[in-house]
């Protein structure tokens, strides 16, 4: 009986082994995104879509709808990624949101904000589609 328990247990094993090498390449160019430095005032008015794709994989790809009005974010709705469920965001981290980490951007008018801790790919992909629709904008 406990023959069957170990190759469960070894089965498992590779199963981990092998997915950790199909997201390593992915993980890791996720982690290595540099933001740009985009102007939060003057934007045009509209609606835009940002995105992230993975060039490794697309575990990850990420996409934001972000309107501005006024020459500002007025509100923001993720399309792909961390995707909220029945109206709530998803948490993440420490019950932390992407919403929450966008807000804070606004706020602070800057992409060099603090990411979630326990999230930082995923908090990196969101705010690149976030960078790309407000780039969008800035045009």
């Amino acid at each position: 009986m406990w023959w069957i328990l170990l190759a469960l247990l070894v089965l498992i094993a590779v199963g981990l082994v092998m997915a950790m090498r199909v997201d390593g390449p992915n993980r890791k160019e996720a982690s290595q995104l540099q933001f740009e430095n985009v102007q939060f005032s003057n934007l045009k008015d509209g609606t835009y879509v940002g995105k992230w794709e993975g060039s490794t994989s697309h575990i990850r790809d990420t996409q934001v709808e972000v309107q501005i009005a006024g020459g500002q974010v007025s509100s923001f709705r993720i399309l792909k990624g961390a995707v909220p469920k029945n109206g709530q965001p998803v948490k993440l981290s420490k019950g932390r949101t992407i919403d929450e980490l966008f807000q804070t951007a606004i706020e602070a008018k800057t992409l060099d904000v603090d990411v979630i801790s326990g999230a930082t790919v995923t908090s990196k992909t969101h705010l690149k589609a976030f960078e790309n629709a407000l780039k969008q904008a800035a045009q």
